[in-house]
């Protein structure tokens, strides 16, 4: 078992390394893939939520296997690092062993981190997902928590040293990310923004990516545009 590993596709674009913790997510994210990639039944997915075995100790052996130091490891593609409802020590003692070995973490979530803020510094990214309001993330991600409750953690997150992003992908609201990125810039550190994949959309991808790198461009923020999104702007460009 080799936890950590390098990502391929579109998933590269977010790191060099990465590491899935949990078997499932409770979250219940309408829009999400990972039951499709890891071929499991979306039910049981959603619903038996673990460590996946010995996680830490793969870890270990890993890092001490491999001489694995110096990385930013993405935590996590095909799993959320903060399962609500969830006890998340495994994510702790996750955190804890890549940091002894001189590595970094970028994280992801939809939950709550701030139990490990101690563990983090200003080489660790504590990220955030925010694809809509609330009221549209009550039906397209009931188990996770309101996302301005994410954009406090992520306050507190910078409090405690640590950079922080956000993913604005998938977008189910334009004018939400776009609000976001005006009211809450300070926040971040840096800002990922992404279409909706896999989903029909009536979303005009090129104006949205436009506006979006337009406000960005404006308020200074630091940003990248995930390529699916960039396509679809520069193939709106070619047809003119």
């Amino acid at each position: 078992m080799k936890p950590i590993y390098e990502p391929k596709g579109a998933a590269k674009e977010y790191g060099d390394l990465a590491l899935n913790i949990y078997t499932g997510c409770p979250h219940r994210c309408y829009y999400c893939f990972a039951p499709g990639v890891l071929r499991r039944d979306r039910e049981l997915f959603h619903s038996h939520v673990e460590p996946r075995q010995n996680i830490v100790e793969e870890t270990r052996k890993q890092l001490e296997r491999e001489n694995i130091t110096g990385k930013l490891i993405h935590l996590c593609f095909t799993c959320d690092p903060y399962p609500t409802g969830y006890d998340t020590t495994a994510t702790r003692e996750i955190i804890k062993l890549l940091k002894e070995h001189g590595n970094h973490v970028q994280i992801l979530t939809k939950g709550d981190g701030s139990r490990d803020f101690d563990l983090l510094d200003e080489n660790d990214w504590y990220g955030i997902t925010l694809s809509g309001g609330a009221t549209r993330s009550a039906h397209t991600e009931p188990n996770a928590i309101e996302p301005t409750k994410r954009i406090a953690k992520l306050a507190q997150a910078r409090e405690a040293g640590a950079k922080t992003w956000v993913s604005f992908e998938p977008v189910l609201d334009t004018e939400y990310v776009f609000s976001a990125i005006r009211l809450w810039y300070l926040a971040f550190d840096k800002v990922k923004i992404g279409k909706l994949n896999y989903h029909p959309s009536k979303i005009n991808w090129e104006n949205f990516g436009n506006c979006a790198e337009h406000i960005c461009k404006a308020l200074g923020v630091n940003y990248y545009i995930k390529d699916s999104l960039r396509k679809e702007m520069e193939k709106a460009q070619v047809e003119e």
